[in-house]
């Protein structure tokens, strides 16, 4: 019961961060809007953009998290953990465009550089930006440390980036206010820009790892079969496969025993490793197929590695 009441307590934290972030998205959409068109700064318009690119992401991972906490159906045995990385493809294309908009503009007002207006004005703007920013970032840091949550662990490295562009904003337009240096503008948004072109190319590289089922990290993996041999009766363990399903990892293995034990004997000993790996990786499936052991056969790992077995 306690694990139960965690859980419930663990997924409305996960539903309030995700609603914390969309209603400060659209906050500092409407605050940046009115900064922007008051002091004609591109790079408050960068990062208003970027803000527009955190409503979409923010109102993506709310949907991802109300799908993903759904559980397993008849058509969806493995669990819905998945549309975390369909919602970050659909991030991705929003932020990229947003990126390619801003850098056009940036060089346009190279090239024809135009003043800005009520530079103070922006400063103030952006620092209440900064201020509510930091605060959000705050809170989903405590929910990532109860839940361990992957989409709120992005949602918070999205936002904890959006502070430093915000900062950028507020030295902007500093510099320009002081020195009249009306080309720093561009530049400061020109940055912004490309740093949104490279969180599209490192959203989608990421989201298209775990929807191609890209095998988890070298370390889970030695670790899943150190686990598996330092139980009793395994003689070895083959054929290992992984993968993420938004979250909750998916392990597949073949188990060596000795050909000789009772079935009933074989259930028991596989199971021993299963609840050794579920006590690591709680959320984990553990799925293992029992092998004799000094069986000769085609296996995955033979395939991959290029070795070929001759039966005798």
């Amino acid at each position: 019961m306690p694990s139960k009441h965690l859980k419930m307590s663990n997924d409305k934290l996960k539903k309030s961060a995700s609603i914390a972030s969309v209603v400060l998205a659209f906050a500092l959409i409407v605050i940046k809007l009115i900064g922007s068109i008051y002091t004609g700064s591109l790079s408050i318009l960068s990062s208003l953009a970027d803000s527009l690119a955190d409503l979409f992401a923010s109102a993506a991972t709310f949907l991802a998290i109300k799908i993903s906490l759904q559980p397993a159906d008849n058509k969806h045995r493995y669990g819905h953990g998945k549309a975390e990385a369909m919602s970050a493809l659909l991030q991705t294309a929003f932020i990229a465009g947003s990126g390619i908009f801003i850098c056009y503009d940036a060089i346009n007002k190279f090239i024809n550089p135009m003043p800005l207006i009520r530079a103070k004005d922006g400063i103030i703007v952006m620092l209440i930006c900064l201020g509510l920013t930091f605060l959000l970032v705050l809170f989903q840091k405590y929910v990532v440390r109860a839940t361990n949550s992957q989409a709120i662990k992005a949602d918070a490295a999205h936002y904890s980036v959006d502070i430093i562009t915000n900062i950028l904003v507020i030295i902007a337009l500093f510099v320009v206010n002081k020195w009249q240096t009306y080309w720093f503008d561009p530049l400061v948004a020109l940055l912004i820009s490309l740093y949104l072109l490279l969180n599209a190319y490192v959203l989608a590289r990421d989201a298209l790892s775990m929807l191609m089922d890209k095998e988890l990290s070298d370390d889970i993996r030695e670790n899943i079969i150190k686990t598996a041999l330092s139980c009793d009766h395994i003689n070895g363990v083959h054929d290992l496969r992984t993968r993420d399903l938004g979250g909750a990892y998916i392990f597949e293995f073949h188990l060596e025993l000795d050909g000789n034990l009772p079935l009933n004997k074989t259930h028991e000993y596989t199971v021993a490793v299963e609840n050794a790996i579920e006590k690591i990786y709680p959320d984990a499936q553990v799925i293992i197929h029992q092998d004799p052991s000094g069986i000769k056969e085609s296996r995955l790992d033979h395939q991959i590695n290029g070795v070929c077995i001759i039966d005798e």
